[in-house]
């Protein structure tokens, strides 16, 4: 059986859409392919969340499926396989089931439903879907197809140490003589994620002989970026067929092929050609920026440009993702900003081909303090006048967005959010959080990938020392560890959950200021809870895969 792994970009509730994409990949196979596949809840689009409590929009999945059906049953059509909702059993007490429907001559001829659902990180498919009690084998073309999805086949006790589920469906399916396991997945991006599916994948193949699918979906969604990178492997978990990472792509593989790998074979299992880990996460950046903007029906985008590293690399990626005809880079020197902060600003949007607007907010600061100096009297100057600064510019930012139609992208990194070293409707204002889910010191490492071909970025914005210039010759070391301290603090207490002992003790650092540290992160809570939405890249991203309470007195 000739097979094709369509790997699309789908929008949610976009069923015309998402179902004109189904039909068009499928008629490029035609020809060329039995079967085609597409990703998880590709009809109605993934995530849909408490779409799923509304019944019209369950029955127009159901009628977009059928739809399909009669549309893609014309002679030498082949048979599509995608991922839809179903509506569940009364009795299941859900609305919904996350189910893969199989289509041929003009009708559905099989449903299998999602047996796995998790519920960790980013995932709450427990809420919404009903778990199928069981599943079948559905024979076509000679194989006895195993359909699954997502989740289904991550269970499998030989490869995981610990496994959320008593049930392993893949097993099972195996056990009444499947010949071809298929996997359709929306399986979200982050570092490390693409090797690690490559090697689930080759492991259930090995460890079954059979050949492996995995169709897994594209694009932004939300906070959520989908990489693809799907994969088909043979009975020797050696790679016959790979995906792009990061856009559509469609691809074939032969399951007699795929059956008769030779043994020698055995060893070859990695994921095709290697792109370095920055790069992936960089393109995953402009991904989610691209559809997250496209996708809410906006085509510009607006960035402050301060002559930071931060704002370097957002405007960079934002460039990329947009065009440079779409991006619109605002600098608002107050008193404290240096000349060559505003000049390295110039240089990037020059180097980046976009418009850079002046607007110096020196008499605009100077007219808030004098509007609080009778409130303010007696009292020394501080945070709350330094903030007045961040403040102001964000109401001038959104004043752009407001004229000119265009989202505010914010240029807050991973390691300020953190420990709240932002400020709530200062800069902290805007519509997504581009790199809220990388460390400042990964930010000099992304920036050193944009400058690979060309000094895009300004070695004078990498060189200087990190500064927020809201006052006399401040640094961010005045306030925090240098990013080379602070950022393994971060990451292991926030992404791998380790104790401030642990974390001193694993670096040598002194354990007053790790706990220093860890306060911050906690009392910051409030702050990240009213950001922009984090365009998620890392296993453990601020947004809906961590959830603490605010009113909380927690002893670190």
């Amino acid at each position: 059986m000739r097979i094709a792994l369509a790997q699309i970009n789908t929008t949610v509730g976009d069923f015309q859409g998402n179902t004109r994409k189904i039909l068009d990949f499928a008629r490029q196979a035609e020809g060329r392919a039995d079967l085609v596949l597409f990703p998880e809840l590709a009809v109605c689009g993934y995530p849909p969340a408490d779409f799923l409590e509304k019944p019209s929009f369950i029955a127009r999945a159901m009628e977009a499926v059928e739809e399909i059906a009669q549309a893609a049953c014309g002679p030498g059509h082949p048979a599509i396989v995608c991922g839809t909702v179903t509506a569940a059993p009364v009795e299941s007490g859900r609305r919904a089931a996350n189910s893969a429907a199989l289509l041929a001559g003009g009708k559905v001829r099989f449903i299998q439903s999602k047996r796995l659902l998790p519920f960790y990180d980013v995932f709450d498919e427990q809420r919404y879907f009903a778990a199928a009690a069981s599943q079948q084998l559905f024979d076509l073309g000679g194989q006895r197809l195993a359909v699954t999805i997502c989740e289904d086949a991550w269970n499998d006790k030989n490869f995981w140490p610990n496994r959320l589920y008593p049930v392993d469906p893949i097993e099972e399916l195996m056990r009444e003589g499947g010949s071809l396991v298929l996997n359709l997945s929306a399986s979200p991006y982050h570092r490390g994620k693409r090797e690690l599916r490559c090697r689930m994948i080759a492991a259930l193949a090995q460890q079954y002989r059979v050949p492996v699918a995995m169709v897994n979906q594209v694009g932004g969604n939300d906070s959520l970026v989908f990489d693809g990178s799907s994969v088909a492997v043979g009975a020797d978990g050696s790679v016959v067929a790979q995906a792009r990472s990061f856009e559509e792509d469609l691809i074939f593989f032969d399951t007699a092929e795929a059956a008769d790998r030779p043994s020698a074979s055995r060893s070859r299992t990695g994921c095709g050609p290697a792109e370095c880990e920055d790069g992936a996460v960089y393109n995953a950046l402009v991904l989610g920026t691209r559809d997250y903007v496209r996708k809410c029906g906006f085509q510009r985008a607006i960035v402050a440009l301060s002559g930071g590293v931060d704002s370097a690399l957002v405007a960079a990626i934002a460039v990329e993702a947009l065009g440079a005809e779409n991006v619109i880079a605002i600098g608002m020197p107050s008193s404290y900003s240096s000349s060559g902060s505003v000049e390295d600003a110039r240089q990037l949007a020059a180097n980046l081909g976009i418009a850079f607007e002046l607007i110096p907010i020196r008499t605009m600061v100077d007219a808030y303090d004098a509007a609080l100096a009778p409130l303010f009297a007696g009292r020394a100057p501080g945070i709350a006048e330094e903030n007045i600064q961040s403040r102001i510019r964000g109401a001038l930012v959104m004043a752009v967005s407001n004229k000119f139609n265009a989202l505010v992208l914010t240029t807050g990194n991973k390691s300020e959010m953190a420990v709240g070293y932002c400020t709530l409707y200062g800069d902290m204002v805007g519509a997504l959080a581009v790199i809220g889910d990388v460390l400042k010191t990964e930010v000099y490492r992304l920036c050193g990938y944009v400058n690979r071909n060309r000094p895009v970025i300004p070695q004078a914005i990498l060189d200087k020392a990190p500064s927020a210039e809201l006052r006399p010759g401040q640094k961010d070391t005045d306030s925090l560890p240098p990013y080379e301290i602070l950022d393994p603090i971060v990451e292991d207490y926030v992404e791998r959950y380790r104790s401030p002992e642990e974390i001193a003790a694993l670096y040598h650092y002194d354990p007053a200021m790790v706990g220093d540290v860890v306060k911050l992160i906690e009392r910051s809570e409030y702050k990240r809870q009213q950001a922009a939405l984090v365009l998620k890249v890392t296993a453990k991203s601020f947004g809906i895969g961590r959830r603490f309470p605010i009113a909380v007195k927690v002893q670190v």
